[in-house]
C-alpha cells in the first residue's frame, strides 16, 4: 500500500513539476553568480559569496534560498492535498472500503508526505552540487570555522544538510496533513498550511516575541549551516529536529483523532 501511494504521489504532474522547479533553483543561482561575479562577503544569502570559489557552496546557498518559501510551499501543496484531494475526487470512500482501515490509510499518506519532504530538499541539494560542478571549480571545502575539509567530506555534509532540511519540514507537513483531514477542499487545506508557515515566520521575525521563538517550527529551519563548522555544532540542529518531532507527533495525533471519527461522504 505504501509503495502504491508513493508511486501515486511522485507520478502526479504537479509533484514532478515542483521537483523540477526546485532542481532548477540552484542552476538559476549559479547562472546569476557566474554572470555577476557574486556578492561581496556578508551580502546576500548565506554561502552566496563563496559560490564562485567552490561549487559545493551552490547547494548550500540554494537550500538557504528555498527554505523560507519554495520548500514550505511545495510541502504545503502535497500535505494539504493528501486526504482532502481524495475527498474532492470522490475516491476517499472507495479507499476506506479496503480492509486497510483509516489508521493505516492515514499512516501511509503521512509517510508519503514525509518522503516528499526528504525528496524535495535532497533535490535542491543534489541540483546545487550538479550546478556547482558545471559552473564553478570544485575542491577542498573551507568551513565556516576556517579549517579545510576534503571535497568528499564537503559533499557528504551537503547531502546531510539536505536530509536535515527535509526533516525540518516534517512539522509543517504534519500540520498540513491534519488540515487535510478537516476539510474536503484541498485548496483550503493548502492555503491554510501556507498561512500557518507565513504566520510562524512573521512571529519569528518580531524581536518583542523572543520568548515565543524557540517554540515556532520555523525558528531553526536555517540551522543546517552548522554542519559546515569544525567540529560540527549540533545544538541548534538537534533542537530543531526535536521540535519538528514534537509538532509531527501532536498534529499527527490530531489528524488521527479527527479522521477516525469523521463522517466520510465523498
Amino acid at each position: 500500500m505504501l509503495l502504491a501511494e508513493l508511486r501515486h504521489t511522485f507520478r502526479r504532474t504537479r509533484v514532478r513539476v515542483s521537483l523540477l522547479i526546485l532542481a532548477l533553483v540552484p542552476f538559476f543561482l549559479a547562472v546569476v553568480v557566474r554572470a555577476s561575479g557574486g556578492p561581496s562577503a556578508g551580502d546576500g544569502p548565506n554561502f552566496l559569496s563563496r559560490v564562485s570559489h567552490n561549487g559545493v557552496f551552490t547547494a548550500l546557498a540554494a537550500l538557504t534560498v528555498t527554505v523560507p518559501l519554495f520548500l514550505p510551499l511545495t510541502v504545503s501543496v502535497v500535505a494539504g492535498d493528501a486526504v482532502a484531494g481524495e475527498a474532492s475526487l470522490g475516491t476517499l470512500r472507495y479507499l476506506l472500503t479496503r480492509p486497510a482501515g483509516r489508521l493505516r490509510l492515514l499512516t501511509v499518506k503521512g509517510a508519503s508526505v514525509g518522503a516528499f519532504c526528504m525528496a524535495s530538499a535532497l533535490v535542491v541539494a543534489a541540483g546545487g552540487l550538479v550546478a556547482g560542478a558545471v559552473f564553478f571549480p570544485l575542491g577542498p571545502v573551507t568551513t565556516l570555522s576556517g579549517t579545510t575539509i576534503s571535497l568528499l567530506d564537503g559533499v557528504s555534509r551537503v547531502l546531510l544538510a539536505g536530509v536535515i532540511v527535509g526533516a525540518s519540514l516534517l512539522g509543517l507537513a504534519a500540520i498540513g496533513l491534519f488540515l487535510s483531514t478537516v476539510t474536503d477542499v484541498p485548496q483550503g487545506a493548502v492555503a491554510a498550511t501556507v498561512g500557518v508557515a507565513v504566520v510562524s515566520a512573521v512571529l519569528d521575525a518580531v524581536p518583542e516575541l523572543g520568548w515565543m521563538h524557540p517554540w515556532l517550527f520555523t525558528h531553526d529551519w536555517q540551522a543546517f549551516p552548522d554542519l559546515l563548522r569544525t567540529p560540527v555544532v549540533w545544538t541548534s540542529i538537534v533542537k530543531d529536529l526535536l521540535l519538528q518531532a514534537a509538532y509531527a507527533a501532536v498534529f499527527a495525533t490530531g489528524a488521527w483523532a479527527w479522521f477516525t471519527t469523521k463522517d466520510v461522504l465523498a
